[in-house]
């Protein structure tokens, strides 16, 4: 049976599906809040539920086992006795965890305000399916920006993915106004947070034709097991096929903006323009320690089926290596070019040669 919109919605504030953003549910630690003092017992026993939650759930068992060993050794040097801030305990765990092994999606947090228990990966609340269509509303489901640039430059800004069964009537409404342009440019550039893969399967499938396309492998812990994404075989409206695409990266792209941009770029697809990625390819689940402290733990792994690894410590390496700030401007040059060179009517090569020319004269 179709889900609804509200029970997609979730999986954002749940964050309980692959590539998802390490922080929705506590949007407000990303901006200033008040400490809290700690104790040496309530200390004592987050690190040893962060290291449960590690050895129960962390995608590499045997490099659980490590970091647990170098939290034990801390302990034993009393490394962590004199620390009485809640913010400074997260920091710092988060920093000798990822001393081990550096996994940008694992992470310590605390939170001021009260973490609320969540029912795991069973049925969400009320309240967490009406605060996460709230926030996908207010995001427009990840699409920021849209525009047809000088040539019939199609321009797409994503800074985020929300599940695809929430944001699909944006996701359309975008792909139709950009169908009839020439090229297309995915902006990734704030793309910072992660989301779902059903989003990223979702627009990449305008960009093939209706057989589906192998994109690539989750690994799972739990169950050993290994999950396919493939294109789909229809999409509403019209394809993007046989025409360039462009993906926009800064140092902040993370996740599952990194998963669509590394995939097309292995399936030859797409041309990635920009700076290095982040980084972040272990997709993961939000475990509450206590009201305070919640910690993103990776339990699983991107495969990509072409280069048979993924994008984790590395980030993706952009085709045409620019700082972000150059980026929009090199793709749409780009793309310029690319359909000069394909046109054979005289009057549209001047036109084209004449916006190559005031584009190459813009300033950043």
């Amino acid at each position: 049976m179709k889900r609804s919109i509200s029970q997609v919605v979730i999986a954002v504030a749940a964050l309980v599906t692959i590539l998802l953003i390490p922080n929705l549910s506590l949007a407000q630690t990303k901006r200033e809040q008040a400490d809290l003092p700690i104790n040496a017992a309530t200390r004592t026993e987050i690190i040893e539920a962060v290291l449960r939650r590690l050895n129960e759930s962390y995608v590499f068992p045997e490099v659980a086992a490590q970091m647990e060993k170098a939290i034990r050794a801390r302990l034993r040097r009393g490394e962590y006795d004199r620390i009485a801030s809640s913010a400074a305990l997260a920091q710092t765990l988060t920093a000798n965890l990822r001393e081990v092994n550096n996994d940008r999606h694992l992470e310590v947090r605390y939170s001021y305000e009260t973490i609320p228990v969540s029912p795991g990966r069973g049925e969400p609340t009320p309240e967490q399916l009406e605060r996460a269509l709230r926030f996908a509303v207010s995001v427009n489901f990840g699409f920021e920006k849209i525009d047809r640039l000088a040539g019939n430059i199609g321009y797409l800004r994503v800074d985020g993915f929300i599940p695809a069964d929430a944001g699909a009537e944006t996701a359309i409404a975008a792909m139709t106004f950009l169908g009839h342009t020439d090229a297309l440019i995915f902006d990734l550039r704030e793309s910072a947070g992660g989301g779902d893969p059903s989003m990223v399967v979702f627009l990449s499938s305008y960009l093939f034709g209706p057989e589906p396309v192998h994109l690539s492998d989750g690994y799972w812990r739990e169950g050993n097991r290994i999950q396919q994404y493939w294109t789909l075989p229809y999409v509403p409206g019209r394809r993007f096929v046989g025409k360039p695409v462009y993906f926009l990266t800064s140092r902040r792209t993370f996740s599952a903006g990194e998963a669509f941009a590394y995939d097309l770029q292995a399936l030859k697809r797409a041309v990635v323009i920009g700076e290095p990625t982040g980084g972040g390819a272990n997709p993961g689940f939000e475990h509450r320690i206590n009201e305070h402290f919640i910690m993103f733990v990776p339990i699983g792994r991107s495969i990509n089926p072409i280069t048979k690894t993924n994008w984790e410590g590395t980030g993706v390496k952009p085709d045409i290596e620019v700082p972000e700030a150059q980026a929009l401007k090199t793709a749409h040059l780009a793309a310029l070019r690319r359909i000069l060179g394909t046109t054979t009517d005289e009057k549209s090569r001047e036109e084209l040669r004449g916006m190559i020319k005031s584009v190459e004269n813009q300033t950043q």
